[in-house]
């Protein structure tokens, strides 16, 4: 109701992912345009459908949970037009459901910012504003599944693209998280590594590799002072630091291909 009393000229767009509750009547009660998906798909590609179905020049994103303000948008916009390519709701630590996802997210954008060199202040907000056609460059680089709003940072960032946050104040989600503690912390953990690779796979396989080539070194060092030779292990040690090394030099050329294409 707030959307479409603030934003009469916009065009709005439910995404429906196969949700089992109220939503299709709730919106037949408004202008509002619905995208149905037979069954449910990810927050991912939920997105991507809104994206192609949407005919504007900018794209605002704002998840269902009740958390940002309609009103807010405004703010967004504002920074948006100053020049931006995209602009994020940041949240503040406390705004987040719980101590665990609150200390997990602060990891995130510690470890985005190492990767980009570029501050990061809310790596996974779902609250933005963005060019249409420099978001639609990076659908196919986008999971179906979490997260999105990693994918599409990192992607913006490696190719040159302008980003800004802006530091926004949330409400308490409505409804139950769908994130599992154990489980999904594990596939959290995989994901930071994921997309540190895929964005800059030296900056993840080198620190890997020299730690491998000083562990030969001592090794080395210790099994010469101790019995004046070289060791199978040390060798062993060597090697897995090289390969390690051109693993990470192939990842590279391949992830530069892939941008390569994604601007074309």
């Amino acid at each position: 109701p707030e959307l479409t009393s603030l934003y009469k000229e916009a065009e709005i767009i439910v995404v429906n992912d196969g949700s089992e509750d109220n939503t299709l009547d709730v919106c037949n009660n408004f202008n509002v345009k619905v995208i149905t998906h037979p069954y449910s798909k990810g927050n991912g590609a939920a997105i991507k459908s809104g994206a192609r179905a949407a005919t504007g020049d900018s794209l605002v994103f704002m998840d269902a949970d009740g958390q940002h303000t309609p009103a807010d948008i405004k703010i967004l916009q504002e920074e948006f037009e100053k020049g931006y390519d995209m602009v994020v709701a940041s949240r503040s630590f406390n705004a987040n459901a719980s101590m665990l996802r609150g200390v997990a997210n602060a990891f995130y954008n510690k470890f985005a910012s190492w990767i980009t060199e570029h501050k990061i202040h809310d790596l996974t907000s779902g609250f933005r504003i963005v060019d249409a056609t420099k978001f639609r460059e990076f659908l196919f680089l986008l999971p179906n599944g979490f997260s999105y709003p990693t994918s599409i940072t990192m992607a913006f960032f490696r190719s040159g693209y302008s980003v800004q946050y802006t530091p926004l104040n949330v409400k308490l989600r409505e409804g139950n998280s769908h994130i599992k503690p154990v489980k999904d912390g594990l596939r959290f953990f995989l994901i930071i590594f994921k997309v540190g690779a895929f964005y800059s796979p030296l900056k993840v396989f080198f620190p890997f590799s020299m730690a491998f080539f000083v562990t030969g070194i001592v090794y080395y060092i210790y099994t010469y002072l101790s019995y004046a030779r070289f060791t199978n292990m040390s060798m062993l040690l060597f090697i897995t630091s090289a390969l390690v090394f051109l693993i990470g030099l192939i990842a590279e050329q391949i992830t530069t291909l892939l941008y390569s294409k994604s601007i074309k």
